[in-house]
């Protein structure tokens, strides 16, 4: 196995995703895009899609309103009627559900390309071939 600086194992031994930040942006605005929410709504929507073993921070997923936000993506206003102190509530706008969009289209050509090196992958484990076997 791989040591060093350039060796990114799972944590422990266990898969872990990687290069997932920036996934959180279309992941936010499919949220927002279904329901205007909150971040802590939102923070357990990102369950959903996969984050329940490896959570994002909640930290992350503020910058990442406060980033989409200043783009033109989302919009957010106080809610001051319930219980409690008072909460931004997000809300998408149409220049995010453009970008959410792109987003899709670009996850479905990184989709096809990553089945593709999977299966090439799997097929050349099941082959025997290779040096760690």
């Amino acid at each position: 196995m791989p040591r060093g600086p350039r060796w990114r194992g799972g944590r422990g031994g266990v898969p872990c995703p990687r290069h997932v930040y920036r996934f959180v942006e279309p992941c936010l605005l499919l949220l927002l895009h279904r329901n205007q929410t909150h971040g802590y709504d939102l923070m357990e929507g990102l369950k959903e899609f996969g984050f329940a073993e490896n959570p994002v921070d909640s930290s992350v997923v503020y910058r990442t309103l406060r980033s989409m936000e200043a783009a033109g993506l989302v919009t957010s206003t106080w809610d001051t009627t319930g219980a409690g102190p008072p909460r931004r509530v997000y809300r998408i706008t149409a220049e995010g559900d453009r970008y959410l969009a792109q987003w899709v289209a670009d996850l479905r050509e990184t989709n096809r390309v990553l089945h593709s090196f999977l299966k090439a992958y799997d097929e050349h484990i099941r082959e025997g071939v290779g040096e760690y076997h």
